[in-house]
């Protein structure tokens, strides 16, 4: 993290403000006036600028001005005395983060300086998310295996069934497994080419799949390649494959086992050198039970399977994802991204999403639209949102312990408390009670030592993943400090 600016021509000022921050542990670089901030804004770049309105040599808001040209995002807090009103708005205008009225209570000021440093990790997080995006998004466990298989079969050609809900990203992985595929045949070099077979009539997909002669059926005025020959050498996408017609299923299977297809209307075999990848929502073991799927077309389109993970059992990527989405539908609409505040997306981690992924990015460009103010409220999200219920209060279900008869008021409530109700926010602790339930029955002595390391030790890579390795960044949002950080990733082997 860069250090925090402080500009101001009074000692007194940047003295207090200097030891205050750098007990916060905040690195800090001090000046007396405008022209050295400009002289050293051409080789370096603060994370957050505090400076007086009125200094020798320049006036604040040209140096506001002047840094909003350099740095967009940059914020700037404006020390300004109480009378100075009209200052104050101009400073607004110009683009200011906030103003500091002097003199200003310390402890809040090194507050709203944090508060910066905030606004300004979000905001550089958000330009990495920007090229981020038409990546795949995502650090739950879930979505790891998804990412931990599309690394494996990056070295190979196999065909790859995809499952998951509308929404999920089914192409995007197909994107991908393309994309990281190896050079030459089928690979990377090659086409990717997309088609869904629910969306096209099915007197026209055996057109659009293998192209038709001149003259085949009325209108067919020109030859016509269809998808596997413009396909070939690279890779062809079937989403929606569960909804296939019958009839064509059995043309598709004769293409993937020996490669070769008629255009309609034709009576020359064609050679298909393509990598299919498919995809669907259903349950196609099921559409093979009603015989509605041919069975040795599933097996042959079965050889790896990759399952995305509907939203809901992937919460925790919803803020990723959410600033991921902001930031492109703003740098889409060219407008500034708009922000979440941390009820907002509580709220929003709550909703079940039964679009899924493809419902939260339209959800985001709606805000960047609709929402009235650039921090979002719970208020400002779309009705559905508002009307969903939350997640649903989960019960423990271990038996009420029965209190003995006589017992006492605190022996009645702890009893109580075994099948005390857990509110959406403390779910995460299920799994966690269960695993110390666990240890103890089985005897084990140290359980509050092993518990908290494992604790500790998960916590801190979090962190770590969040600020991408930088450790003072990560105690200040662990709320630790920094040689608390550092003697904690030492006891617990993280640097290795």
């Amino acid at each position: 993290m860069n250090p925090i600016w402080v500009a101001d021509d009074d000692q007194s000022i940047r003295f207090v403000l200097e030891r205050a921050l750098t007990r916060e542990q905040f690195a800090v670089r001090c000046f007396s006036n405008p022209r050295d901030v400009l002289a050293a804004l051409e080789t370096d770049a603060p994370q957050v600028l505090v400076s007086d309105i009125r200094m020798p040599g320049g006036s604040g808001l040209e140096l506001l001005a002047r840094v909003k040209q350099l740095h967009p995002g940059l914020p700037v807090i404006v020390m300004t005395a109480y009378s100075d009103l009209d200052s104050a708005v101009a400073s607004f205008q110009g683009g200011a983060f906030e103003y500091l009225p002097k003199p200003f209570d310390l402890p809040k000021a090194v507050e709203l300086i944090r508060r910066a440093v905030d606004e300004s990790l979000r905001e550089q997080v958000g330009e990495g998310t920007r090229a981020a995006v038409p990546e795949m998004l995502g650090q739950a466990p879930a979505m790891q295996d998804v990412f931990r298989a599309i690394g494996r079969l990056s070295q190979s050609h196999v065909t790859v069934l995809i499952t998951g809900e509308s929404g999920t990203g089914k192409e995007l992985v197909a994107r991908a497994l393309h994309r990281h595929s190896p050079r030459g045949e089928h690979g990377s070099q090659g086409p990717f080419i997309a088609i869904n077979t629910a969306a096209i009539p099915k007197d026209l997909l055996e057109s659009e799949l293998f192209g038709h002669e001149r003259g085949a059926f009325t209108g067919a005025q020109t030859m016509r390649r269809g998808r596997f020959e413009q396909a070939d050498g690279g890779t062809l996408f079937l989403d929606e494959i569960g909804d296939m017609p019958f009839d064509l299923q059995t043309r598709l299977l004769r293409v993937l086992s020996d490669g070769q297809f008629y255009r309609v209307g034709g009576h020359q075999p064609l050679k298909a050198n393509v990598r299919v990848i498919a995809a669907t929502h259903q349950d196609l073991e099921q559409r093979v039970r009603d015989g509605a799927f041919r069975e040795d077309l599933f097996h042959r389109l079965n050889v790896i399977r990759l399952r995305l993970p509907p939203l809901r059992e992937r919460r925790e990527d919803i803020p990723g994802l959410a600033r991921a989405f902001l930031a492109r539908s703003a740098h889409d609409l060219g407008v500034e991204a708009k922000r979440l505040s941390d009820a907002a997306m509580e709220r929003l981690m709550q909703f079940r999403f039964p679009g899924n992924v493809r419902q939260l990015e339209n959800l985001c460009h709606w805000l960047t639209v609709m929402a009235p103010a650039q921090l979002v409220e719970p208020k400002d999200l779309p009705p559905e949102v508002l009307a969903d219920a939350v997640v649903e209060p989960v019960i423990i279900e271990s038996p009420a312990p029965r209190a003995p008869a006589g017992a006492s008021g605190d022996a009645v409530a702890s009893a109580a408390a075994a099948v005390a109700p857990v509110s959406a926010n403390d779910a995460w602790l299920l799994p966690f009670a269960q695993e110390a339930r666990r240890l103890l029955e089985a005897g084990v002595s140290d359980v509050w030592d092993h518990l908290t390391q494992q604790f500790e030790a998960r916590l801190i890579q979090i962190a770590l993943q969040h600020t991408r390795g930088r450790r003072i960044e990560a105690a200040q949002r662990l709320g630790i400090g920094r040689n608390t950080i550092t003697r904690k990733i030492q006891e617990l082997g993280l640097d290795e």
